[in-house]
């Protein structure tokens, strides 16, 4: 079921939705703990002068808000592939032990090089989804039957609450707590011009890869039988898709740190718009996750520099029970 029908209706949804997060994003260029005008950012940025407002606006919060773009994107299209993937409509990068084991593998890295550049990050961010993802997956088929919501989804909690001891225990064994701290908080403070080198590209890539081969998603996520019927080859898509999440979250955690829910909420709601062909849920899901983060960052900021993973999880944690009420279907 759709909310709309009409083809012409889900594109102004499209352009309304690239428009708001076209607005929010210059609106939190605007908003924080110190606010500036619309003449102050187009200044800092057409007109610079070495002042204070101007290195902060420039250096500080236009990084940062790019970056809560590109990370909601990401967590977004990384939970719509691994639903369609796994025909599971409670899976996350988070649940499913993607971010955890990502927050692991980066903790074991900076225990025994703290200065690690963002590349080094990035590596072992995607290494770590790798680990985790895998663990949960095997768990998660370990019995006849294939995969099952709440075996996985179980799966999911146990390995990310292991990975997740781990980080922390090497954090206090190494002194690195501070450092692991962020990862687990999650937040887009901090974020520099020279990681958004490193990380736009990757995600920009992949989301672009990803919606150019969505038609074979959409098949996957009807079925084995259906996929195949339809000439894809089940294998080769799932591992390929897959990877491509295991990307998305690696880059993602290495940026901003865990970010609970986002990929499990966005997708549901893009799906209430476009229905279920993930040639229109990718987009939609990347539009909708980097509104969603924008204005959860803004949230935060203006409240005082509070944790961007307490604010998403105020709005994950019901809608995730309320899914699990439904038994998955929010429709």
């Amino acid at each position: 079921m759709k909310l709309f029908n009409n083809k012409l209706s889900i594109e102004l949804q499209g352009v309304m939705l690239l428009a708001v997060l076209l607005i929010l994003l210059i609106v939190s260029f605007c908003l924080g703990v110190e606010n500036y005008s619309l003449k102050e950012v187009y200044d800092a940025l057409f007109n610079y002068r070495n002042i204070e407002s101007y290195n902060i606006i420039r250096d500080i919060r236009i990084p940062r808000e790019i970056a809560a773009v590109l990370v909601g994107m990401a967590l977004a299209c990384s939970g719509a592939i691994m639903q369609g993937v796994t025909k599971n409509a409670l899976a996350d990068p988070s649940l499913l032990g993607l971010n955890a084991g990502a927050s692991m593998v980066i903790s074991i890295l900076l225990a025994f090089n703290t200065g690690a550049g963002f590349l080094a990050l990035m590596s072992a961010g995607f290494i770590g989804a790798v680990i985790g993802g895998t663990a949960v997956m095997l768990i998660g088929m370990s019995r006849r039957g294939g995969f099952n919501t709440m075996r996985i989804i179980l799966a999911g909690a146990a390995v990310s609450a292991l990975l997740t001891a781990l980080a922390d225990g090497i954090a206090l064994f190494f002194k690195i707590n501070q450092s692991i701290t962020f990862f687990i908080a999650g937040g887009v403070a901090g974020t520099t011009w020279q990681q958004l080198l490193y990380a736009a590209p990757v995600i920009i890539f992949v989301l672009i890869i990803t919606t150019l081969s969505a038609r074979q998603l959409t098949a996957l996520s009807l079925g084995e039988e259906m996929a195949q019927g339809l000439g894809v080859n089940t294998g080769v898509i799932r591992t390929a898709f897959s990877v491509l999440t295991m990307i998305l979250s690696g880059v993602a955690v290495a940026l901003v740190g865990s970010l609970a829910f986002v990929g499990l909420m966005v997708p549901h709601i893009a799906r209430m718009i476009v229905g279920t062909d993930y040639r229109l849920v990718l987009p939609f899901s990347a539009l909708l996750g980097g509104i969603f983060i924008v204005t959860a960052d803004m949230i935060a900021r203006m409240s005082g520099e509070n944790p961007l993973g307490a604010v998403v999880s105020l709005v994950g944690v019901p809608f995730f029970i309320y899914l699990v009420r439904k038994d998955g279907r929010i429709l």
